[in-house]
């Protein structure tokens, strides 16, 4: 089977866990403090406070710049879950906004509609779902305009570009994730930047128990801290990332020109951005039949998602509405594999037993 994920893992990340564990510091400390500052340089980003999990990063982003109970913040139903429970978790409420079906990410169009319905709005959190940037310029303008606080969720795509600038550089604060599916990992873990000093020196409190001195809390805090070994991970990652996405996209393009079954739609690639393709997602009309298809020629795959947000549970009940281009993708998107780990033969055989389905 040809897995539709893989981290690449090597002996850069094991000898830097056994420098952690040999050393007897596992919880956050030099490890950490390094990944943040090679994480900003990285990025381009002037402050950077690690995380947990890009769960808690979003969490965290969200008090430190401070959103509260009874905000209204605009959010994609078409993303993972985590997007739009880190906006409940501060008591907030999600305004879901539909897509834009070429690039699964907000349209601004219907970002536009919904402030004008929503003129007490908040927040708007942009997600740049499978590793495209969404379109930054027209939403940066609107959040302007509007005077929303604009927040990015970057958890696949980390090193992605929108017109030459790295996302994450656009808003107030963003935050990335290094889970194992992501384009460099940590194990676990995540990662707020901003260019606010006041947003950095609250998230640094809130991941740390709301204290800023031991046994010094000043406000109520969590336990968000990110280990020295996960740490360790993510540094020895950071340092092969471009080398992934480099190779990310070169599979992409191959499946960008060499697929040319008219039953599977290709996804649309924006000339003034940079994908970083943490998944390369097709549209069929029978996804049943072409999941099917994949298995059993051993071509692993993923349905990311097959519920839009707001279908589910926690949420069907309290945000009624249409978001049509976001139903439609939920039911007919497929990912493929992409992921560096992947030979040159693979690729050219997924490619060929594509073009063959029908």
């Amino acid at each position: 089977m040809i897995p539709q994920v893989k981290p690449q893992l090597g002996r850069e990340e094991e000898e830097a866990v056994l420098e952690v564990l040999r050393s007897g510091m596992l919880a956050a400390g030099r490890q950490v403090r390094e990944f943040e500052e090679k994480f900003c340089a990285y990025n381009n980003s002037r402050f950077a406070v690690a995380t947990s999990s890009g769960t808690t990063a979003l969490h965290v982003m969200m008090e430190a710049v401070g959103i509260r109970p009874g905000d209204k913040v605009f959010v994609t139903p078409y993303s993972f879950i985590a997007s739009a429970n880190a906006i409940l978790y501060t008591g907030a409420i999600p305004v879901f906004v539909d897509i834009d079906p070429a690039t699964f990410n907000l349209s601004y169009q219907e970002l536009e509609h919904a402030a004008k319905k929503h003129p007490d709005a908040k927040a708007i959190l942009v997600v740049h779902l499978f590793g495209l940037p969404a379109d930054m310029l027209e939403i940066v303008e609107l959040a302007h305009k509007q005077n929303l606080i604009l927040l990015e969720d970057c958890a696949q795509a980390t090193g992605a570009a929108y017109r030459g600038v790295k996302v994450g550089n656009f808003g107030k604060a963003a935050a990335f994730s290094f889970y194992p599916t992501k384009n460099m990992t940590s194990g676990e873990g995540g990662m707020v930047v901003t260019g606010d000093p006041a947003a950095e020196e609250k998230a640094r409190i809130l991941v740390n128990q709301g204290q800023r001195r031991r046994y010094d809390h000043e406000v109520v805090g969590y336990n968000y801290r990110l280990s020295n070994i996960h740490a360790a991970i993510g540094l020895a990652q950071l340092g092969k990332l471009d080398e992934f996405n480099r190779i990310r996209v070169e599979n992409a393009m191959y499946y960008q020109q060499r697929i040319n079954n008219p039953e599977v739609i290709k996804p649309g690639l924006p000339a003034d951005r940079t994908h970083v393709f943490n998944q390369y997602t097709v549209r069929v009309k029978d996804r049943e039949k072409f999941t099917s298809y994949l298995t059993a020629r051993d071509i692993g795959f993923g349905i990311y998602y097959p519920q839009i947000i707001p279908a589910q549970k926690p949420y069907r009940d309290n945000h009624a509405g249409a978001w049509p281009a976001a139903e439609k993708l939920s039911e007919s998107c497929v990912s493929i594999p992409v992921h560096p780990s992947l030979r040159r033969d693979e690729v050219m055989f997924i490619a060929d037993a594509i073009n063959n389905y029908g």
